[in-house]
């Protein structure tokens, strides 16, 4: 009877041991450093020019102009702006094609620096 209530003491201890909370820091579970997304200076020439070279003038400059759309100047990207379309695209809304195509989403943090320079009237700054 003994070694019934020691085995079962022994196999409960153990269970606790390896059930117990599982802890880690920050660092060990995200090892790359995160800057928090800043979006309170949006500006065309130093934030949204970035974007649109990072993600966009590839297919769609003012030499390739794939599906007749430019975004690697201002005027252009400004009607685009004004008009819904980038908007729509890079936000994969209905109806759009979903840009970058056949990459993926633009992060949260891009897509927000871009409503807001879209919200601020699409200035060129």
């Amino acid at each position: 009877m003994k070694k019934i209530i020691y085995g079962i003491f022994v196999m409960s201890s153990l269970l606790l041991l390896f059930s117990s909370c599982y802890n880690d820091n920050e660092y060990d579970l995200y090892p790359f450093p995160t800057t928090p997304c800043d979006s309170s200076n949006v500006t065309y020439s130093g934030t949204i020019s970035l974007i649109m070279t990072a993600n966009c003038n590839v297919c769609h400059s003012a030499a390739v102009a794939s599906g007749g759309i430019i975004t690697d100047n201002y005027n252009d990207l400004s009607g685009l702006a004004t008009n819904g379309m980038l908007w729509g695209g890079v936000n994969w809304e209905s109806g759009f094609g979903p840009m970058p195509k056949g990459g993926s989403k633009l992060s949260s943090c891009d897509l927000g620096k871009i409503k807001k320079w879209i919200n601020l009237g699409a200035p060129n700054n």
